[in-house]
């Protein structure tokens, strides 16, 4: 009687529990569906973006940066779908304990495959519980990772899943007390081992294989009525959030800008016909969002990779990416079955408080009401951190944008600094607002010529060399440039500049959330370029290298974009340049966000320092792909920082942990802002008098030429 009454119990919990999930996943894909069209290239190719997904789940490259945790998650993710035999296992064992299943139940394969399966799954889950309470915020505060994440949720789900494997070993403990267990010692130990204390009950075994589909069940029910639980819906959505990711290659949305799209998805905005009342300009209400941002939003395990990497939260500013995401899930979620049934502000008779919902605006102060705080929005670097540690390649930055783009184009809400950046750029190319001659002072402080393009490229040119606003108009960055200039000049590289024709490449407007001023430079840029037969570009900033490479080929300019020191470590390498003049230093070398992060250039500018005699190079903590930002992307390079700690001095004070002589780089913008924390701290008495930043272009030059610095450096050090 009491195996008859077991399997009714259990039955009735797995049609409920089938019937709530299915009926769960209905409403999460109409959900997700409220979004407007992805834009084109979403959906395919099918076979590569297949092949990434399982190369990038089944490879768990992103969580093996965390290389313990990510080897005990890949047993826990894998335990998941391959334990699904001792679920239909524990269906027969309720009705007779002595069931087995046909064909497999007596190879020792199997017996071995579940064994290992599930106790290599019991140590990795009990090891990533413990982490999270040794993590835990309760302990650590704002530096755990784990701040700001839903904890009930992450603890259930932690406790169901030791639940179903200890109640396996129970099973097969019973079963083997009884003499019913058919696998040798050898093959499933801990089995046996606990079957050494068992007592030979069928009831009990009975007893714990309902147990186990109870809990099961109940688990998937959860599930359904929580639907933002993301911690427990992502096993089953971040298949289908990497399959529709950005790039089907595998890398993730990192360089260029998501482009903005007509309302239907499948072109580029074209503003001289786009309406802001049909085509999005931006996102201003959650179902602006598309619905991969949507799924984006659902799919969050709440890990807060992105958070312990941001540099934003990391100095006590109010963004964190993590629940960035969380909080525009958990608005989606409640607006959506008011949406589903077309309920909107203008629906009659509708409660205050769903008329509240449905007003609330996305970007708002708390006495506006605001999902997203302004602070959150405008303290973003778009360096890409969060981005790149993902696990289940969430496109923060991609959402970022897009509300920017909605403040700065519809509802002219943004930093006041910003203000006189856009001007600069409308009016004078640049966003320093300096007039278009000023872009060539630098060429007369050389001692050899410089082609400047007048109309078409000199014959024999190898590269146009894209200098940049900063490169031209900056001080100290104008050294990196004739830097440059010198040592392509001593390889015997034919190049020329654009001079006054060049103009911003955009990049600060772009990444500000002005996409009208990035496409008017951007177009101006291109004709220039192509009216001139540029074919390679070598250029001295990474904004600029990204945009012209990455994001100019979407507005018919298509070049071969090389940074300089990707370039220079080439020469390097082929003998065209030899450095010879040891330079007695220990240099430390910061990675740019847009150079590493977004582009995946890290050796170069490291292959320049290691031909350099003398140079000791010591890696700061965070470094390449987990380098921290200098606090200058996203246009933050002319706003003000008033929250928190400056990200530029947190990180000097990173550099300083390694006594350099030097700090390197390859960016003018990280130059700048490093340069100007490292003259704060030498005012403070807290970093030696003699250092200084420079460009790992500056340090070949030194040592390719063999002496001391020229006249206008030791001028400019002095």
């Amino acid at each position: 009687m009491l195996y008859i009454v077991l399997g009714i119990i259990t039955t009735l919990f797995a049609v409920a529990g089938v019937a709530m999930f299915a009926y769960g996943v209905g409403r999460m894909v109409r959900t997700v569906r409220l979004g407007r069209p992805v834009e084109a290239g979403r959906l395919g190719p099918f076979g590569r973006r297949l092949t990434t997904t399982l190369i990038e789940i089944l490879g768990h490259n992103r969580m093996l940066k965390r290389p313990w945790v990510g080897v005990a998650h890949w047993f826990v993710m894998v335990s998941f779908p391959l334990l699904v035999f001792t679920v239909a296992e524990a269906h027969g064992e309720v009705w007779d304990p002595h069931f087995h299943l046909p064909l497999i139940h007596d190879w020792t394969v199997y017996g071995l495959f579940i064994e290992v399966v599930s106790a290599a799954s019991l140590v990795g889950i009990i090891g990533l519980a413990l982490y999270r309470q040794i993590q835990g915020p309760a302990r650590i505060g704002r530096a755990s990772r784990f701040a700001n994440s839903q904890h009930w949720t992450a603890y259930y789900v932690e406790a169901y899943i030791i639940a179903l494997l200890v109640c396996i070993f129970l099973i097969r403990g019973f079963k083997v007390a009884m003499g019913d267990f058919p696998f040798p010692v050898w093959a499933t130990p801990v089995s046996h081992a606990v079957g050494a204390v068992l007592p030979a009950s069928e009831p009990a075994l009975a007893l714990v294989a309902a147990f186990k589909l109870v809990i099961s069940w109940i688990f998937f029910m959860a599930v359904a009525v929580f639907m933002t639980m993301g911690i427990a819906w992502h096993r089953f959505t971040a298949p289908l959030n990497i399959y529709f990711k950005r790039d089907p290659e595998g890398g993730p949305a990192l360089g260029a800008a998501k482009p903005m799209m007509d309302k239907s998805g499948k072109k580029p905005l074209d503003f001289e016909e786009a309406d802001p009342d049909e085509d999005p300009f931006g996102v201003g209400k959650i179902e602006d969002f598309t619905w991969k941002g949507l799924l984006d939003f659902t799919t969050c395990t709440e890990c807060g990779r992105c958070q312990s990497q941001c540099p934003a939260w990391n100095t006590g500013k109010p963004l964190s990416p993590k629940k960035l995401v969380m909080d525009l899930r958990e608005h989606a979620y409640a607006k959506a079955p008011y949406l589903m049934q077309g309920i909107t502000e203008e629906t009659p008779d509708i409660h205050d408080d769903v008329l509240a919902l449905l007003g609330k605006p996305l970007v708002g102060t708390e006495e506006e009401g605001g999902v997203i705080h302004p602070d959150v929005l405008w303290s973003c670097t778009n360096c890409g951190a969060c981005v790149e540690q993902c696990p289940v390649d969430i496109e923060h930055i991609d959402h970022i944008m897009d509300m920017r783009r909605y403040q700065v184009m519809i509802e002219s809400s943004f930093p006041s600094e910003a203000n006189t950046l856009l001007k600069n750029l409308e009016n004078k190319g640049n966003p320093w607002g300096m007039s278009e001659d000023k872009r060539m002072d630098w060429i007369a402080e050389l001692d050899f010529e410089v082609p400047v393009v007048e109309d078409r490229l000199p014959e024999g040119t190898e590269y146009l060399f894209w200098v940049g606003c900063a490169g031209a108009l900056e001080d100290r960055a104008k050294r990196t440039t004739k830097a440059i200039a010198e040592l392509l000049h001593i390889a015997g590289v034919k190049f020329a500049v654009l001079g006054g024709m060049e103009a911003c490449s955009g990049d600060p407007a772009r990444r500000l959330g002005m996409e009208y001023v990035f496409q008017m430079l951007a177009q101006q840029n291109v004709e220039t370029l192509n009216e001139a037969g540029v074919k390679r570009i070598v250029a001295s900033c990474p904004h600029c290298f990204n945009t012209l490479g990455n994001e100019y080929p979407a507005l018919g300019g298509h070049y071969e974009v090389v940074h300089h020191s990707q370039l220079l470590a080439r020469l390097v390498e082929e003998g065209r340049l030899t450095p010879v003049q040891p330079i007695e230093e220990n240099i430390t070398y910061h990675d740019p966000c847009f150079l590493g992060r977004h582009n995946k250039v890290y050796t170069p500018p490291r292959d320049i320092m290691a031909q350099v005699p003398g140079i000791t190079t010591t890696e700061m903590h965070r470094h390449k792909e987990r380098g921290f930002c200098c606090g200058a992307g996203g246009a933050r390079m002319w706003m003000e920082e008033r929250i928190g700690k400056r990200i530029n001095t947190e990180r000097v004070d990173e550099a300083l942990t390694t006594n350099p002589d030097t700090v390197s780089t390859a960016c003018p913008f990280c130059q700048v802002m490093l340069g100007d924390a490292i003259n704060e701290k030498k005012a403070a008495g807290e970093a030696k008098e003699t250092l200084e930043v420079v460009d790992v272009s500056q340090l070949l030059l030194r040592s390719v030429r063999g002496g001391a610095p020229a006249a206008e450096e030791e001028k400019e050090n002095a």
